[in-house]
């Protein structure tokens, strides 16, 4: 259950205002000029697996804290949810959290090596785009307890952004409609977003989400 959260989080993490209406931008840092076009591909996943391994790294800080906090498995709970929350009413515009928000344009890759440098180097402007939902698989992964757990939900996060990124990669030209559609409707993204982090939030505050799982 919380694999498939965290999964979904990354998925909305890549559809948020600040990194969809980016795409175009982004992919042409790997395509460059139109004999390069065939370098996208690879160029796309070296940049995912950059960001992956940050990620992931995060996760296994968080799960190694949450391991020494076990003692403390309520006040865990109930910080993590608070926070969770936090980051929901602020997709809700109720809280503006601006640090959330935000990213900028950089360098170019032009190698699969320069690729994976440029999206572990990006993690870091990535972070506040996708900080509500990449802080709830944080503060997921710390309430787990597990230095493998929140390895693999950190894991399980950047696939659920570096998927449908390296999808739109190869698919960018057939995709604008898509992408039409879902800048249309952002605010109603949001608040399902919003309504999502906090229905998370709750359950890990109650810690109900440990025994969600157990049932699942």
């Amino acid at each position: 259950m919380q694999y498939l959260i965290t999964f979904l989080e990354g998925i909305i993490s890549f559809i948020s205002p600040c990194i969809l209406p980016m795409l175009p931008v982004y992919i042409s840092y790997f395509a460059g000029d139109e004999e390069n076009k065939k370098y996208v591909l690879p160029r796309a996943i070296s940049f995912v697996l950059g960001f992956t391994l940050v990620f992931s790294l995060l996760g296994v800080f968080a799960g190694t804290l949450g391991a020494f906090l076990s003692k403390y498995q309520i006040a865990v709970n109930i910080v993590s949810g608070a926070i969770v929350i936090l980051f929901g009413l602020s997709y809700l515009d109720i809280i503006p959290l601006n640090f959330l928000k935000g990213m900028k344009a950089g360098r170019k890759a032009d190698s699969i090596i320069s690729a994976f440098i440029f999206g572990v180097v990006y993690s870091v402007s990535l972070t506040p785009c996708v900080g509500a939902f990449l802080g709830s698989a944080i503060m997921m992964a710390s309430s787990s307890g597990s230095a493998i757990k929140g390895f693999f939900l950190l894991l399980i996060y950047s696939m659920g952004l570096g998927i449908p990124f390296i999808l739109s990669a190869v698919l960018i030209s057939r995709l604008g409609g898509v992408f039409t559609f879902i800048k249309k409707h952002y605010r109603i993204i949001n608040i399902i977003s919003g309504i999502f982090l906090i229905v998370v939030g709750v359950l890990m505050a109650l810690g109900l989400m440990n025994r969600l799982i157990a049932v699942l």
